[in-house]
């Protein structure tokens, strides 16, 4: 069941210094301690080495050369997590301003007490639409005809006879009619709350309410505070 609604309407380190840092450990740790070890092992071979078969300079040079190749992977990599930190910080904060705030979203949200309000654009040319609920598990579980006009509705969780739908995860289609045949389905986009952003190994989430995760290309709108 559907009704229409009205219309749509900390202080932190400088990274130079951050950076600075990390490289001298990076020297401190890397290029001292095991430039040592190296030399050490490298003096330790030349005083066991064969006198009537001594190592040749260009020996030397090949094994100073893979020293210094890996010392400046080793620090490329310190370099790249740092900056992916930084990055992966600055995105934090940048969404973190949406939490507490109303987002349109295309992606599954949560039905609990409250009717779920959506906003509904059939395809150009339509003279009817279908609003398809699914459930988490991608079952259709009610359908509702809402008509060709474009706006907002409120879908109250009622499946085809009347019955209110558990609370739950739900994801909308909208299928476009002409002459009683479909004509195209597109996602539809519902409203949510953002309770919680995250950063992990595959980017920025966005926690809706409900528990329900959206990654930012899922986010369509934002609505003002």
């Amino acid at each position: 069941m559907v009704e229409a609604t009205g219309a749509a309407p900390a202080t932190s380190s400088s990274p130079r210094t951050a950076r600075q840092t990390g490289q001298a450990e990076v020297k401190g740790g890397f290029a001292n301690s095991d430039f040592e070890t190296f030399l050490k092992m490298l003096t330790t071979q030349i005083r066991n080495q064969d006198p009537l078969n001594p190592m040749e300079g260009s020996e030397f040079a090949v094994q100073l050369a893979t020293f210094s190749g890996v010392e400046q992977q080793v620090q490329t990599n310190t370099l790249l997590r740092e900056m992916l930190g930084t990055q992966a910080g600055g995105a934090l904060a940048r969404y973190g301003d949406w939490i507490g705030r109303q987002v349109r979203t295309t992606g599954p949200v949560h039905f609990g007490d409250a009717p779920i309000e959506m906003a509904l654009t059939p395809r150009t040319g339509a003279d009817d639409a279908i609003l398809v609920a699914m459930d988490a598990a991608g079952r259709r579980v009610a359908e509702d005809r809402v008509g060709a006009g474009a706006g907002r509705v409120d879908w109250f969780g009622r499946d085809d006879a009347g019955n209110r739908l558990p609370a739950g995860i739900y994801s909308f289609t909208l299928e476009s009619l002409r002459g009683g045949e479909v004509i195209g389905s597109t996602p539809v986009a519902s409203y949510a709350v953002v309770e919680e952003v995250q950063s992990d190994a595959d980017g920025i989430s966005l926690i809706l309410q409900g528990g329900v995760r959206a990654t930012p290309d899922q986010i369509e709108g934002l609505a003002a505070r």
